[in-house]
């Protein structure tokens, strides 16, 4: 029997050697990876980057000062990443969950215990598990994995996929044969969407892939 440990820690480092750290994710307050984290739903990072440029520009990138912003005037601000309209009301529930639970004091708020905040995260309006995840581990530092369409892709083409395939699932893949540590969940999950990215895309390109050589799904 494979040890499913060790293979997952073998993965880890063959993509760490070849990319290195990904200093992910890329914000300069907590608050704005929030943001980023709704931003990119269905969005292109740099689509998200310029975005979150428009909103700096306005002033408005704090709690209060969206909560002030009319839902028309944010949705033009966030246009460049997609969804614009859904997405600024998805902002705004999360900038008056952000008053009622902590009073804007994000110190406050990361640290609840994990698992209750995740709950709470997942009841405001827009707040999926990847997104809530994504908060958790890359705005509060909680030991908390992120599973997104790159993760699904490549471990399936590794042969590594869960039984059932849902995001708990897919989640507890990880958790269950990783050390529980931020850091790593970090690492791990930027280096799977570099991954993600460059090689194993849709049409994958094997001969520039770093695990060809455990990968169930490489060209004979």
């Amino acid at each position: 029997m494979k040890n499913t440990d060790a293979i997952f820690l073998k993965i880890y480092d063959l993509l760490f050697l070849r990319y290195g750290p990904q200093h992910w994710w890329p914000g300069d307050s907590p608050f704005e990876v929030m943001v980023g984290a709704i931003l990119t739903q269905s969005a292109a990072w740099r689509n998200v980057e310029k975005a979150i440029t428009n909103l700096k520009t306005a002033g408005v990138m704090s709690p209060a000062a969206l909560r002030e912003v009319p839902t028309s005037e944010l949705a033009q601000l966030i246009h460049p990443s997609g969804y614009y309209n859904a997405k600024a009301i998805k902002l705004q529930a999360l900038v008056r969950w952000l008053s009622e639970s902590c009073g804007d004091n994000l110190n406050t708020l990361f640290v609840m215990e994990t698992d209750f905040l995740r709950r709470q995260l997942l009841a405001v309006h827009g707040i999926g598990p990847e997104t809530a995840d994504s908060i958790l581990l890359y705005a509060g530092n909680k030991p908390v994995f992120v599973v997104d369409a790159y993760t699904r892709r490549i471990l399936n083409r590794l042969d590594l996929k869960p039984e059932n395939d849902t995001y708990d699932a897919w989640k507890t893949l990880f958790t269950n044969h990783l050390p529980e540590k931020a850091e790593i969940f970090n690492e791990y999950h930027a280096l799977l969407v570099r991954l993600g990215k460059e090689a194993c895309r849709k049409q994958p390109v094997c001969d520039n892939c770093c695990l060809r050589e455990i990968c169930q799904d490489r060209p004979g």
